[in-house]
């Protein structure tokens, strides 16, 4: 396995719930100090909470099959076993995705375009760090198996 070192391994230090939260406390705060014209996009309040709702639910269910399975939530800590089911089936990583989603029903129940901003830094921070390091790390720990797994299943949708 590559050794995670430098700049962009030093975001692996930090939980993915709690990279997602500063983004939004940090959209949260830019939004109310930019002009309302430059960052309000419409809103639709029942659709935004449909989403976070969705998002949720998709991501406390990943979470939960690891539980049941035994396994880190964590993704620095060792993986025991590689969950293929159930929601698995659809997305690599249905957490991430999960909160994405509630992101996205937040941007679209507030029509606040730095929170969309927001979901979307989340996203690329997830893709371009946590992703590939946790593939790295489950090819290492599983490799027949994950290799066929990441053959059939996408990383996002």
């Amino acid at each position: 396995m590559h050794n995670h070192s430098g700049p962009c391994a030093r975001i692996l230090t930090y939980k993915p719930p709690r990279i997602a939260m500063s983004l939004l406390l940090t959209a949260g705060a830019m939004q109310l100090l930019l002009p309302a014209g430059l960052v309000q996009l419409p809103a639709s309040i029942p659709g935004g909470i449909a989403i976070s709702v969705t998002g949720f639910l998709v991501m406390l269910r990943a979470w939960w099959l690891f539980r049941i399975e035994s396994t880190a939530v964590c993704p620095t800590a060792a993986s025991t076993t590689l969950v293929t089911h159930d929601i698995y089936r659809f997305t690599r990583n249905p957490m991430y995705v999960g909160i994405a989603m509630m992101m996205a029903g937040l941007a679209l129940a507030t029509g606040a375009l730095m929170i969309y901003a927001a979901m979307i830094m989340f996203c690329a921070v997830i893709d371009h760090s946590f992703c590939p390091y946790e593939e790295e790390k489950l090819a290492h720990t599983f490799p027949a198996d994950y290799k066929e797994y990441a053959a059939r299943v996408r990383r996002w949708l």
